[in-house]
């Protein structure tokens, strides 16, 4: 099975993550190539200025600090390196300008001959003809319980909200935002976590997931969930008001 990652270049989280992942796959699943977006935490392109501006103003000084100096270890350590993480593995990047729907892109994914398309923060929309370049689909790797907690920042979201349940959803991809057929389902109890503790723990966890649905896909056997338009949530990015309130409910970033 050939497949086609489609990600991010995140520097705090996702590296060690993809790199789980490709050893852990099974031997008739390959990575094949990887599409790496630039990097957008609040759903949209921005200058880094404004990135910099924009999560000082809404999550204040500690945590500009904090993820700041992690930012720029990160920048040191090769390992946290999505790029070095697929170079070592020997995965080619696939390298596109602009909207990855646009049919130079296509055709340059097309090459590699995918069956099957993963995204794990994908964060751009996908549109028909990208989902149609392979036979087995797309997959996407949610960190929520869907339907609830479309969007952005779930990990966020379920706290602020004091949700006792959360987990992860690999669902295969349609054109909307969140909304496709669920193949793999894992439930997590929250406890006393911080954000920074349930990313780290739900991202490895849906790593496994996603490793279980190729397994389903390779073995043809498998039942999809509904992911109920009727029971859906969905959630933006928070405002500075909504950090507030996270922080007034004893929720922890770290």
């Amino acid at each position: 099975m050939r497949i086609v990652l489609l990600t991010q270049d995140d520097p705090f989280y996702l590296a060690e993550n993809i790199d789980y992942l490709i050893k852990k796959l099974p031997p008739y699943a390959k990575v094949v190539a990887t599409v790496v977006f630039d990097v957008s935490p609040f759903g949209k392109r921005e200058s880094f200025t404004d990135k910099l501006k924009k999560t000082y103003q809404i999550f204040g000084p500690g945590f500009f600090v904090r993820y700041g100096t992690k930012f720029v270890m990160s920048k040191l350590n090769k390992n946290k390196n999505v790029k070095h993480v697929l170079e070592t593995h020997g995965v080619p990047l696939i390298e596109i300008e602009g909207n990855i729907n646009k049919a130079e892109n296509r055709e340059k994914i097309s090459a590699y001959q995918p069956d099957l398309l993963v995204s794990i923060a994908g964060n751009q929309i996908f549109k028909r003809p990208l989902l149609d370049l392979a036979p087995k689909g797309c997959l996407n790797l949610h960190t929520a319980l869907l339907p609830k907690y479309r969007g952005l920042m779930p990990s966020f979201w379920v706290l602020k909200n004091n949700e006792k349940y959360t987990g992860v959803s690999v669902f295969f991809v349609d054109e909307g935002i969140d909304s496709g057929p669920i193949l793999v389902q894992r439930k997590v109890e929250i406890g006393n976590r911080s954000q920074e503790e349930l990313i780290k723990y739900t991202k490895q966890l849906g790593m496994d997931a996603i490793i279980e649905c190729v397994e389903k896909i390779e073995s043809g056997n498998y039942t999809l969930i509904e992911n109920d338009e009727s029971q859906m949530t969905y959630f933006s990015f928070p405002t500075r008001e909504d950090v507030q309130a996270f922080l007034a409910a004893g929720k922890r970033f770290y």
